[in-house]
């Protein structure tokens, strides 16, 4: 009796012998998918404006026997991102996670508030990905690059108007770079959260109208975790997702497919 063909292995979302680099990573979503990642395997690089923060996040994952390299950098700065990604070395995966939000209503949206979340979401994020981008076509070996997007770059909001248009661009920044990058070996995606209960969305649900009209809206009528975020992370910087590229996996619990 022969034994069945084995089609499919759990070694296939291991990231053994990677190394991933993920910014924002200081607490919330990145800070769950650098511990995913380095429980997948992955050797890791974890990048805020905060030192403490890594440092804490250094600790957690060493102490379970991962390994990570501490770098403190602002994603919105190009000349901290030209100067420090270069002297990190061979990056294979790219968790581009950096990224902030203010709510408020389109014609109170001030200039200032207008320039920081543009220059951190878009601008820093493409920077960002550039500077590890170029790294992986000096080494030849491709890679992954992840933009960490949102249910709202798929549809609009009131009160988020800037946030939806960046996360808009975003979106289009991962099919541009899907394409142009694919001969290459470098795959580019975006992961699309709905919303999920981090430090940043807390103060949200503080409003009980706010939290009810939310979840409202969700089919499966909850909030997502950081670790079905960090899930779809794991994946897409795995073998596992090696024709997977220009493409969002949305973790909205359903928000976009009404």
């Amino acid at each position: 009796m022969t034994s069945a063909k084995k089609t499919r292995s759990p070694e296939r979302f291991r990231l053994d012998g990677l190394t991933a680099l993920v910014t924002g990573a200081g607490r919330g979503l990145g800070e769950a998918c650098a511990i995913a990642l380095s429980e997948a395997g992955a050797d890791l690089i974890i990048m805020s404006r905060t030192e403490n923060d890594l440092l804490t996040l250094k600790g957690r994952i060493e102490s379970f026997g991962g390994k990570v390299k501490v770098s403190v950098c602002d994603a919105s700065d190009p000349g901290q991102i030209s100067t420090i990604i270069p002297k990190l070395g061979r990056i294979d995966v790219l968790v581009n996670n950096a990224g902030t939000n203010i709510p408020e209503s389109f014609v109170d949206v001030s200039l200032s508030n207008l320039d920081t979340i543009l220059n951190l979401n878009v601008r820093g994020a493409f920077l960002m990905a550039q500077a590890v981008v170029q790294g992986m076509l000096e080494r030849e070996h491709g890679g992954s690059i992840i933009h960490m997007s949102s249910q709202m770059g798929h549809v609009g909001a009131p009160n988020r108007t800037v946030y939806c248009a960046s996360k808009h661009a975003i979106e289009g920044l991962t099919k541009a770079m899907g394409v142009e990058l694919a001969q290459h070996g470098i795959r580019v995606n975006s992961v699309g959260p709905t919303f999920i209960e981090t430090p940043l969305s807390k103060p949200f649900f503080e409003d009980e109208v706010f939290a009810k009209d939310t979840l409202g809206r969700i089919p499966m009528g909850k909030l997502g975790s950081v670790e079905d975020v960090a899930d779809a992370v794991v994946y897409l910087a795995s073998p596992a997702s090696g024709m997977v590229t220009g493409s969002s996996l949305v973790v909205d619990g359903g928000w976009t497919a009404r």
